[in-house]
């Protein structure tokens, strides 16, 4: 069995730039909204009749209902989300790291800082698909997918 979970990330209301990723979400199982704005989780969720798992970044304080992490498990992996700036993850995943191993998680999804990152850290790994709207560190805008398949991972940053 396979899960395929799409993963974007600092969208914050770019529905043109939403819409150029759609299409690659469409054969996903699930999809991963990492924060800023959790409000278009919902559009994606409209646009692609895909389920979405969506949190709150720096900048949903206005966002009511939402949570500001999840986790759920998929294909035995279980699955933590947030959008990492209350880990400091602009400067270390060492934070992020430690709530990782609280929570007993082997895969990290986050977004913040705008900059595509894939990181295995002692069987940790952290995923971060950069921004779909605007892009940091010279990356350019994107999404990833993740695909589960028999306890193996394989993930693609994909360019929009």
């Amino acid at each position: 069995m396979t899960m395929r979970i799409g993963i974007i990330s600092d969208t914050h209301r770019f529905t043109a730039a939403i819409d150029k990723a759609i299409p690659f979400l469409q054969d996903c199982d699930l999809i991963v909204h990492a924060g800023d704005n959790v409000d278009d989780g919902e559009y994606i969720e409209a646009m692609t009749d895909i389920p979405v798992v969506a949190v709150k970044g720096n900048c949903d304080f206005y966002s009511d209902p939402g949570n500001d992490e999840e986790i759920f498990t998929a294909e035995d992996k279980k699955i933590f989300v947030c959008h990492g700036h209350r880990y400091g993850i602009k400067y270390t995943l060492v934070d992020l790291y430690e709530r990782a191993l609280d929570l007993g998680a082997n895969i990290v999804i986050f977004g913040h800082s705008h900059v595509p990152c894939y990181e295995e850290v002692k069987g940790v790994i952290f995923i971060n698909p950069g921004s779909t709207s605007l892009p940091r560190g010279g990356s350019s805008k994107g999404l990833g997918i993740l695909d589960i398949e028999n306890g193996e991972i394989n993930y693609e940053r994909i360019k929009i």
